[in-house]
């Protein structure tokens, strides 16, 4: 059973004088202005964590988040105060971390075509739009999820286990849908051997649990930096950088954007439920299914299911028990308990604050790398992967993390989509290592 959102109070246990009581249809409200103000400092906290890492290249969620879940135990404060401002930190990051996946990785325009479809944008000028478009599938994501997180909860929670059973075939099916809906037959086989030989990868590697620098490390960083980030900055290392950019006025339609908000939405869902479905990977699927946008639908979906994914997350962490992003692990971590109303509100505040800060932040990234040493600064992400791999991993997530970089260039050079790669996760999943 879920939680009621219509608490009594967002903070029950408060043990300050209680300053004023609201009732709103029918329901008392308790606020203690002092407690709120706290609540609010720590989401704010939260807010500028979520910032830092956001911006940092390189730096996935669930890696910052397994940071703060080292951290967590002794940040002072109550725990449920904690927890809202963990939570806040991986709203905010999924709102930002579009502004360095623009800014870096920008191939040279002769390989536009392989490029991501962010990438595209920035090299046709349009990089200012992209930011825009970004935070608007982000943000209405998050307006559609939130009043409709209870009833797709309860859907779920009642599909649940007829899913589970058939998770195999569901993934199956799912990699069958991305390899058949690729351009022709050599792109075709290319995405089936990547997601074959990303699979392998995972049922190699997944188990092990190498002596590393962070305790609260594992071999998923190297194998997402590898797969996933060092193959676009190896593309970038003979690229002009980030061209001078345009206006930031949105060329698409308001109605399409609300359609493919409401489409990362619903994509969300999927990812915080169905272990081994990506964001990319869902966004994918939901374009094919309802009719592709070009590179801008790929911007405003794939953002709305990362964002919408914190939200589901979190419903399905509460009537499953089982947590699906490394915010959520950090949230257990911490002991933070789940006051629904609390957390909500957290990340609500986050997402308006992230909606503000992308494009805030991010025309001014975009401008400061128009004087950048492209190369130097590529092969020093580069570089910082390679790190941040053995931080994690120790020398064995180096190794994994070149292994993976190397396998990670074969999709995009042969004119495949990179979703495949997450055959990493989906293939041992499937045969069920």
């Amino acid at each position: 059973m879920l939680p009621a959102l219509a608490a009594p109070s967002l903070w029950p246990s408060s043990p300050l004088p209680l300053r004023a009581a609201v009732d709103i249809a029918g329901v008392r409200y308790l606020l203690d202005p002092a407690l709120a103000a706290t609540a609010l400092a720590f989401v704010a906290g939260g807010i500028i964590l979520g910032t830092v890492s956001g911006l940092t290249p390189g730096l996935h969620a669930n890696n910052m988040a397994l940071l703060l879940a080292s951290v967590a135990p002794t940040i002072p404060g109550p725990p449920r105060l904690v927890g809202a401002a963990l939570l806040a930190t991986g709203v905010v990051h999924t709102f930002l971390d579009v502004v360095p996946a623009l800014a870096l990785g920008v191939p040279d325009p002769a390989m536009a075509a392989s490029a991501l479809p962010g990438h595209r944008l920035v090299l046709e000028g349009r990089g200012r739009e992209a930011l825009r478009l970004s935070a608007l599938g982000s943000g209405l994501a998050v307006l559609l999820a939130v009043p409709l997180a209870i009833p797709v909860t309860r859907a779920m929670v009642v599909a649940y286990p007829t899913l589970r059973a058939h998770l195999p075939l569901v993934l199956g099916a799912t990699a069958l849908v991305l390899v058949l809906t690729e351009r022709d037959a050599v792109r075709m086989l290319v995405g089936a051997g990547s997601f074959l030989a990303s699979g392998a990868l995972g049922w190699l590697t997944l188990d092990l649990n190498p002596a590393a620098p962070l305790a609260v490390g594992g071999v998923l960083t190297p194998l997402f930096a590898g797969l996933f980030g060092a193959p676009v900055l190896v593309d970038a290392l003979e690229g002009n950088g980030v061209p001078p950019q345009g206006d930031a006025t949105v060329a698409t339609a308001p109605r399409t954007v609300a359609r493919l908000g409401a489409v990362g939405m619903l994509a969300g869902a999927v990812v915080g439920y169905v272990p081994g479905v990506s964001s990319a990977v869902a966004a994918t699927v939901a374009l094919l299914a309802v009719g592709g946008s070009g590179a801008r639908g790929f911007v405003v979906t794939t953002s709305g299911v990362n964002t919408a994914n914190s939200v589901f997350a979190l419903f399905a962490l509460v009537a499953l028990g089982s947590p699906r992003t490394g915010v959520l692990v950090a949230l257990e971590t911490a002991r933070a308990p789940l006051n629904l109303p609390l957390l909500l509100v957290a990340a609500a505040l986050a997402a308006a604050a992230g909606f503000c800060l992308v494009p805030l932040l991010g025309d001014r990234y975009l401008r400061r790398l128009r004087d950048a040493d492209y190369t130097r600064l590529s092969a020093a992400v580069l570089v910082g992967l390679g790190v941040v791999s053995f931080a994690f991993a120790g020398a064995t997530g180096v190794g994994i993390f070149l292994i993976a970089a190397a396998l990670g260039l074969v999709p995009a050079r042969l004119g495949a989509r990179r979703s495949h790669l997450m055959g990493v996760l989906m293939g041992p999943l499937i045969v069920g290592a």
